[in-house]
């Protein structure tokens, strides 16, 4: 099935403007160059409703979610979109609270921040709200946002632990089970900054049929249908493609033993280029085009 929604999966760090810096407000005309090629405008303006959308802001898998969803929604407030709340869920019981459901239901746009992914998916995984989600995902003109652990959660598959230094050692990646929304791809995030390479290497080689996407920060994807992916913000997305994998001892080596991949592909994404999931098709857009 088609989905309907839009994904919008962010590296983490988006560029929302410095709101601590004191003449932010003062001189916030100059400073909206933030947001002209940013993401946070993209969202707004890939929502049916425009500055007029609904949008929740979940900040459940932050440990400081007051700080962050209110910095949030004052970014969308600069940009014109007023009708901007932070729906809180710090616990799984109130994932199962009517109102907060209802909140969601009516949402045109949920945009789950950063922090710990495991804590998202383990509040919020198997609810009503969950299940919500999903389906106005694949039946509605709904956007899902997810920046940094809100990204990692999107896939049926998702990463949770592994250090950068270890990631190529047997056993070091730990995946379980995300939120679902897309299949056949694994998102790592802050991906150039914190050279996760290694370990999104490994998620690959472990299945690869899966596409490995490695979003940097304030970069992100653009997915429509289920199937064309666009290069959102400032900087780079590496995909990993494993169907080609000539050889691996991956199955011949013991826990913590180096991991060797013969006949890795990958490509490189920055702004307006485009990769098609389905058919692993990826076009390079010229700056002019973009």
């Amino acid at each position: 099935m088609t989905p309907k929604g839009k994904l919008i999966i962010i590296g983490g760090a988006v560029d929302k403007g410095s709101f601590t810096e004191s003449n932010f407000e003062d001189q916030v005309e100059q400073n909206l160059n933030f947001f002209e090629k940013g993401i946070l405008k993209r969202i707004i303006d890939e929502s049916k409703n425009g500055v007029n959308s609904k949008i929740e802001i979940i900040p459940t898998a932050s440990k400081i979610p007051d700080t962050v969803g209110s910095e949030y929604a004052k970014a969308f407030a600069y940009l014109g979109a007023d009708n901007v709340d932070v729906l809180k869920i710090s616990k799984r019981e109130e994932a199962l609270d009517d109102e907060l459901v209802e909140r969601v239901k009516m949402a045109d746009v949920i945009f789950f921040t950063g922090g710990d992914q495991l804590r998202l998916t383990s509040i919020i995984g198997g609810t009503p709200m969950h299940d919500l989600i999903v389906n106005k995902y694949n039946n509605e003109e709904f956007i899902y946002v997810g920046t940094s652990a809100g990204a990692h959660s999107a896939s049926k598959s998702m990463i949770y632990q592994g250090s950068s230094q270890e990631a190529l050692l047997k056993g070091e990646v730990k995946i379980t089970s995300g939120l679902g929304l897309i299949d056949h791809v694994i998102i790592d995030t802050h991906f150039v900054q914190r050279g996760r390479i290694g370990r999104l290497c490994q998620a690959v080689v472990s299945n690869p049929k899966t596409l490995g996407i490695g979003l940097g920060e304030d970069t992100g994807l653009l997915i429509t249908n289920g199937n064309i992916m666009e290069a959102l913000g400032s900087g780079l997305v590496i995909l990993v493609d494993g169907r080609n994998i000539a050889d691996t001892n991956i199955t011949d080596v013991d826990l913590g033993e180096p991991i060797s991949i013969k006949n890795l592909i990958m490509h490189v994404m920055s702004i307006g280029d485009e990769y098609l999931l389905d058919e692993h098709k990826f076009t390079i857009h010229s700056k002019a085009r973009v």
